[in-house]
């Protein structure tokens, strides 16, 4: 097929769904038949029906087929932490709210909802005739608001070991959550080490005391079905972006009395689970198979448009599929980016390769430790001369050239990975309009830090300040890895030469070494046993907010709260009260408590009830960062690359929770995009959620 009739076809089955009414609405729909000959692709255009083409044309089913090498540990989707876990939970059991692909907020099993002025209680209207149901499909009981008050009780419970419990005290606080779980792990505490609650002689077994914990009732959670179908979850605190939050699988819900039912067995395997969501898991073999089956009661069945998703375990997943792909028995592969080059130099895969949409869920920046514990023979002490001046920070961040070193990851196109602040663009929208483009921060976004010429006039400058400080020459700078990080080696490297190469090797002596291979954070970041290196943060939920976590109080990125250095220390109280406020300031004696209370700055996380001012708050202070090369924002992860009969912009967008693992809305193409025909569909995608957002 020519490129520009191949093209007219991807669009009809992919870029077409990417219509704002086909995210989430419903459309008259088309046909075509996928690679491997026994799958449909339908696609839904805006005002038909949305009844499904396999349906009213009695074609063969339309099955997503793939490898993988990777078995869950446990389908228990309220304590897993794992991605690779959530992938079955976030397919079969359903949340309060979805999201269409520009990454808007729609109703799911909240068919409305609502908050107090304050937005410290939120009332959810749970959708009517939702079924849950096992394996085989056969309906065992009704969704009710009930379901996520047992949630919220066996999550909150520390015998449960949820991973992300957490969820429910960070950023939005839950009332009583907390509370609970603190009780709970305390009546933990004295069964293993045999003592009577309230006891208060009770000891561990090195002898440190156990403190008493009052009794807190699991029913005093802030959780609470008002009726069978009206849920009220009452928080602390003000959180506007508390939707967010509830797309992590600690907020889906389970049903009561089968998880009382089948105990310790829930999630041990397909018969102990019940399903509402998308899709059932009919079939799972662990290491063998897995299929993934449209639900036949599902609620929104008309916007399932893949039948079946069948995924198939081998341990050479990674290397195989990519010919199995060509040969027609899988529908998707990824690709190594090492091997990029060869393969598109190739007619037989240059026009099936594309990129996949890249990953905003972490931020990647280089920070400066203020607080090094590293051994003597890197200098500690004559470090933290150099890093407490700021010339000397600004020096290291313009002489990187971050897009270079960014080849190691993505050779074609480096220059998408480029982060030009903490918080990802297209993050965070506040107000109608992207949170980087705040005025404090688009200077940043619209720019690159890199700047040969400005780095030697910062060094020139600094140089002249250290000196005077007694700082020595060259200024060791120890920067660690992570050996078993692919890449991550060769991204040091290149950081080393640009640096030194503008700079001077006089002026600084770049030392690589690479750390641990098992537990690197603890042995090397949260230890403070570097100078200068790549760390990242994920997102917990859709607020500027989250990406001020690394930064504050008794942090473990940078530990600039630690430095001695005047100058230093003010910059840390600033930004604190700019997004905590002088009230909290004063309160962790940060700012001196005689400040007149109509001076109080308020903070940017205090303000809940204007989105344009809590944006620009958070802008303001994110941009001292910056300004200060406190950090150095460097990068977002690629998406990588991959052969793939779905389109990656089409399913639903969310950079935290499980969003993007589920396959709903989600159409199968008849073959694999091109680089060309992606980048038509992302620029396509980008126009249309620009849209979405005005609006």
């Amino acid at each position: 097929m020519c490129k520009s009739k191949r093209l007219a076809a991807l669009l009809l089955t992919g870029a077409m769904v990417l219509s704002l009414a086909a995210c989430g609405g419903s459309g008259s729909t088309e046909t075509t038949t996928a690679a491997g000959g026994d799958s449909t692709a339908t696609t839904t255009a805006a005002g038909g029906s949305g009844e499904t083409a396999a349906a009213e044309e009695n074609t063969a089913p339309a099955v997503y087929r793939t490898l993988y090498s990777g078995e869950v540990t446990t389908l228990n989707y309220l304590t897993s932490g794992s991605t690779n876990n959530w992938s079955i939970g976030a397919n079969c059991v359903d949340s309060l709210i979805e999201y269409d692909c520009y990454g808007n907020v729609i109703p799911c099993l909240a068919e409305s909802w609502e908050s107090n002025d304050d937005m410290t209680e939120w009332t959810f209207h749970i959708r009517q005739g939702v079924k849950w149901v096992d394996k085989d499909g056969n309906e065992v009981a009704d969704v009710t608001a009930n379901d996520w008050v047992s949630t919220a009780q066996y999550v909150n419970d520390a015998r449960n070991d949820s991973d992300n419990q957490y969820m429910y005290s960070t950023g939005s606080v839950v009332t009583n959550a907390q509370a609970y779980y603190d009780y709970t792990a305390y009546l933990m505490d004295c069964e293993t080490y045999g003592f009577e609650e309230g006891d208060e002689n009770a000891v561990d077994d090195e002898g440190n005391a156990i403190e008493v914990v009052e009794p807190v009732d699991p029913a005093s959670i802030g959780v609470k079905a008002a009726d069978d179908y009206t849920l009220v979850i009452s928080l602390d605190q003000p959180c506007p972006f508390f939707l967010s939050v509830l797309s992590y699988t600690t907020f889906m819900p389970v049903y009561g009395p089968f998880l009382e039912e089948v105990g310790d067995q829930f999630g041990l395997d397909n018969e102990n689970l019940l399903y509402c969501g998308s899709y059932i898991l009919s079939t799972f073999e662990p290491q063998q198979e897995r299929i993934l089956t449209k639900n036949p009661t599902y609620w929104d069945a008309e916007h399932v448009y893949i039948d079946e998703i069948r995924q198939t375990y081998n341990a050479e997943a990674t290397s195989i599929s990519l010919q199995m792909y060509l040969d027609g028995e899988v529908d998707g592969a990824s690709i190594d980016t090492n091997l990029l080059d060869s393969m598109l130099q190739d007619d037989t895969y240059k026009n099936l390769i594309h990129k996949n949409r890249d990953d905003i869920a972490y931020s990647y920046f280089y920070s400066f430790d203020f607080d090094p514990k590293f051994d003597d023979v890197y200098e500690p002490e004559n470090w933290k001369i150099a890093v407490n001046n700021t010339n000397f920070r600004k020096a290291m961040a313009a002489a990187f050239d971050r897009v270079r070193a960014l080849t190691v990851y993505d050779p074609y196109n480096p220059e998408f990975l480029v982060g030009n602040t903490v918080t990802p663009a297209t993050f965070a929208v506040g107000a109608g309009v992207d949170y980087t483009q705040y005025p404090a921060l688009k200077p940043y976004s619209d720019g690159d830090s890199f700047d040969a010429a400005k780095a030697v006039e910062y060094r020139d400058k600094a140089r002249a300040e250290l000196e005077a400080a007694g700082c020595t020459f060259p200024i060791k700078v120890l920067t660690s890895y992570n050996p078993t990080s692919a890449n991550w080696d060769s991204e040091c490297q290149i950081m080393e030469q640009q640096i030194e190469g503008v700079l001077g090797s006089d002026f600084v002596d770049i030392i690589v070494e690479a750390g641990p291979e098992t537990g690197f954070l603890a042995a090397v970041r949260r230890a403070g046993k570097y100078a200068f290196m790549s760390t990242n943060w994920g997102a917990d939920y859709a607020d500027p907010q989250t990406y001020t976590e690394p930064f504050g109080l008794d942090n473990s990125y940078g530990f600039w709260d630690k430095s001695e250095d005047p100058e230093t220390h003010e910059l840390f109280c600033k930004w604190y009260e700019m997004v905590y406020g002088t009230e909290a300031a004063i309160e962790k004696g940060l700012r001196d408590a005689s400040i007149p209370e109509s001076d109080w700055v308020t903070g940017a996380a205090q303000i809940y009830d204007d989105e344009e001012a809590r944006y620009t708050a958070f802008a303001e202070a994110e941009a001292l960062l910056i300004e200060n090369a406190i950090i150095v924002p460097f990068k977002i992860d690629s998406g990588g690359y991959s052969v793939s009969n779905l389109n990656p912009m089409e399913g639903e967008y969310a950079p935290y929770g499980v969003a993007q693992q589920r396959y709903k809305f989600q159409h199968l193409l008849p073959t694999s995009m091109s680089m060309d025909e992606y980048n038509e569909v992302y620029e396509q995608w980008k126009t249309e959620r620009a849209a979405a957002i005005a609006e």
